[in-house]
């Protein structure tokens, strides 16, 4: 049975869909059966595993019961993929009338557990009912935190809005890791963000840190994983020190 993590924080530019694209591949490239289901409508994740933004199906027919979460699967070279769209930007209206909305998402990706072994959701950066389905459809988030100045501005409302849907809504909810992103080892300042991040989420830091790098800025201009646009760039040795480090965690 797989593991569902979301991918987390309403900050937006902190490397989130980055990773959430990034560790899928580095992961099936180890031999793991991956699922990433694109939950932001600006559909970033979906066109950095190369896939068009006019699919056939995507996470929005998934969320209002248009289809089965099987049905809008895309295959990659990469890792599978539920796309997503622009019009996903509007399902917080319609998720609003239906009932259970908080587990529409969680009811959809269930039956595909049992095929993966991890399944990532890229969540919008705002906390909102897209988000809410994120966190209520997840057992773990993963939160991505970039080395610089504003790094824990925000978290504590992250943490605020986990504790609260922890004590209502999905009481099994936990913190499966905090990323550090853009890091750059000739400052002081990231190396001082790092070490304030650590003290703050004891032992859930992962080791490895994904650099600025300026390969994986442009891979997603190519539709692909920096793994495969340069697989031996800092970029994509920093994700697949990371796929390691989940993998030796079992």
């Amino acid at each position: 049975m797989g593991k569902i993590i979301a991918i987390v924080n309403q900050k937006g530019g902190v490397g989130k869909t980055t990773t959430a694209v990034n560790l899928t591949a580095a992961l099936h490239d180890q031999g793991r059966s991956v699922l990433l289901c694109d939950f932001d409508p600006q559909a970033n994740a979906s066109s950095g595993m190369g896939i068009s933004r006019r699919a056939s199906h995507t996470s929005y027919d998934v969320i209002i019961g248009a289809i089965p979460a099987e049905k809008a699967v895309v295959h990659t070279n990469w890792g599978d993929v539920i796309p997503s769209s622009s019009a996903l930007a509007g399902a917080s209206v319609e998720l609003a009338a239906m009932e259970n909305r908080e587990y529409i998402l969680k009811a959809a990706l269930s039956p595909l557990k049992a095929d993966y072994d991890f399944i990532f959701i890229d969540c919008p950066p705002s906390l909102e009912l897209l988000t809410l389905n994120g966190l209520c459809a997840c057992e773990q988030i993963l939160i991505p935190v970039q080395c610089e100045y504003y790094a824990l501005e925000g978290l504590s409302d992250l943490m605020s809005t986990m504790r609260a849907v922890k004590k209502r809504l999905n009481p099994n909810l936990s913190i499966f890791g905090v990323l550090l992103t853009m890091y750059d080892a000739r400052t002081n300042f990231s190396n001082q963000v790092a070490q304030e991040v650590r003290k703050h989420f004891p032992g859930k830091v992962f080791q490895a840190m994904i650099p600025r790098n300026v390969r994986l800025a442009e891979a997603p201009s190519y539709g692909e994983p920096v793994t495969a646009y340069d697989r031996h760039s800092r970029g994509a040795r920093a994700y697949r020190d990371v796929a390691e480090e989940i993998i030796r965690q079992g």
